[in-house]
């Protein structure tokens, strides 16, 4: 799975509209899903960390917390804005951080209390997602634009679109110009 970094520097527009859109009310808010322990989805509001190396999120001890320790996966969707149905979404694997010196630098980015019972993780990216509506535009007259990111070296779900000519692809053999199916 790609870090946050490898996708910025593959995308760089596309991982800067994800990340204003989860930041667009300050330092950021988003939604977690995880996967509870009978397999079902389980869902929360949480402030992911932002920086030019990784993407990040303090969890306070919780069953969101014990989903992320026993399995990984992971979902995090924006909050919607007021003036428009647009909606980021990035999805891949989530990492316990024990490095004392990138907790704390963490830390002090995120304002994450000292006092606090939370555990540091590192969200890697396997799956990035944008969605523009047009806010004025009647319902049904104009389709959203929808770009996709998938990581190269994500497994099956990144193999290439055989639809998709090759002089249309980007860096890693991905289109992400075209509307998601």
């Amino acid at each position: 799975m790609a870090s946050w970094s490898e996708f910025a520097a593959d995308e760089p527009r596309l991982a800067d509209e994800i990340r204003l859109l989860m930041q667009q009310y300050g330092p950021g808010f988003g939604y977690l899903a995880t996967v509870r322990a009978d397999g079902g989805p389980r869902v929360h509001p949480v402030s992911p960390v932002f920086t030019a190396d990784g993407l990040w999120c303090f969890v306070i001890d919780s069953p969101k917390r014990r989903d992320l320790e026993r399995d990984g996966r992971y979902a995090l969707h924006s909050f919607p804005p007021e003036e428009s149905d647009d909606e980021a979404y990035v999805a891949g694997r989530a990492r316990a951080v024990t490095d004392p010196a990138t907790v704390a630098r963490l830390a002090r980015i995120g304002r994450a209390s000292p006092q606090g019972d939370w555990r540091l993780f590192e969200f890697t990216v396997e799956v990035a997602m944008l969605t523009r509506r047009d806010p004025v535009a009647q319902p049904g007259a104009a389709p959203p634009q929808v770009r996709v990111w998938l990581d190269p070296h994500g497994g099956a779900s990144a193999r290439p679109d055989p639809l998709v000519a090759e002089g249309c692809r980007g860096r890693h053999g991905f289109d992400t110009r075209r509307p998601a199916a």
